[in-house]
């Protein structure tokens, strides 16, 4: 938003969702509306508690700007508010201050309640959604993210890996991804090897990311990943690999028919949950699979009868990945 006055903005706003990057570029946003000298005196920030009293919340709204024509009071955790202040901003917003913006920031606020629907009312963009990406689209978000916060390209495998190490808050996605930029700066490319150099897992391996790592034959990866894990069950990640090299056989067979577009349909899920199947299968033969899935038994005979469980399951993943001694 380019700076100016309230004229163009709406009496309210609420940034409702879990992305807390998103709530707080909204607020950031409009704070650049205000004019920088006089924003001490026309900028009222307050985070809801159990003793805030409606009366000085009313009178901050009312309150007319001073040598400009905006006001901005920012209300954080508005999901938090009293019912007697959520009430009177409720009664305020039939009749609001030309003069002021209240901003309520919430990481959530059901639909249904009276405050939502006040806030609603007021304008077809008085909602500001910020609900969090899903996993799938995180790492194009990454990429746009990146561009347009610092000018710099990230390759789309650094940002699988950055989301990977850090997790998906986007805050903290947004910090690392500056830090990067300073580092990789004279460049102006953001890579793989950037991200395993300079930024710390501090998230928990999924078990899909070893799963992937498998699937891609990468031994190297798919052990540190095993050894990353957090007290891992050997049984319960040995059923995953067994469905994943299952749907590896599925898709081996459709794209030697020539009908890999159907792997999607056929497995009941997603395209986005199949995208890479058909290459991973690829690095296979029906024969591999054939003989992964017999050392998927073998191995789950060993758990079961008293077999080092570590030990077996680094047997298995060593022969998937072809580096089985």
């Amino acid at each position: 938003m380019a700076k100016g006055g309230a004229g163009a903005l709406l009496p309210a706003y609420l940034a409702v969702g879990a992305d807390e990057l998103k709530r707080e570029t909204s607020i950031r946003r409009l704070k650049g509306r205000l004019d920088e000298g006089l924003a001490a005196f026309n900028l009222d920030e307050r985070t809801a508690a159990p003793d805030m009293e409606p009366n000085d919340v009313i009178t901050s709204l009312n309150t007319m700007p001073m040598g400009s024509d905006m006001r901005l009071v920012i209300m954080r955790k508005a999901d938090k508010l009293p019912k007697a202040v959520s009430e009177a901003i409720v009664a305020y917003l039939a009749d609001p201050n030309p003069g002021c913006v209240l901003l309520l920031e919430a990481e959530s606020l059901a639909k249904g309640t009276r405050l939502y629907k006040a806030v609603k009312k007021v304008g077809d963009k008085a909602i500001i959604d910020c609900t969090p990406e899903k996993r799938w689209k995180l790492p194009d978000y990454v990429v746009r993210h990146c561009k347009a916060s610092t000018g710099m390209v990230i390759d789309r495998e650094a940002a699988e890996e950055l989301i990977n190490r850090v997790g998906e808050s986007t805050t903290m996605l947004d910090r690392q991804v500056q830090s990067l930029a300073d580092l990789c700066r004279s460049r102006g490319r953001i890579t793989l090897q950037d991200v395993e150099r300079h930024t710390a897992r501090v998230a928990e391996v999924k078990p899909w990311e070893f799963l992937d790592a498998l699937c891609a034959r990468d031994a190297v990866r798919a052990m540190s990943l095993y050894t990353l894990m957090d007290n891992p069950s050997q049984i319960a990640l040995l059923s995953l690999v067994v469905m994943r090299m299952r749907e590896l056989v599925c898709a081996k067979a459709l794209d030697e028919r020539g009908e890999g577009a159907l792997l999607a349909s056929s497995l009941k899920k997603a395209d986005w949950q199949v995208k890479n199947h058909r290459g991973w299968a690829r690095r296979f033969s029906a024969r591999d699979l054939e003989q992964c899935l017999a050392a998927c038994a073998a191995c789950e005979r060993g758990l079961k009868s008293g077999a080092d469980p570590d030990q077996a399951f680094v047997q298995l993943v060593l022969r998937i990945c072809g580096a089985a001694a």
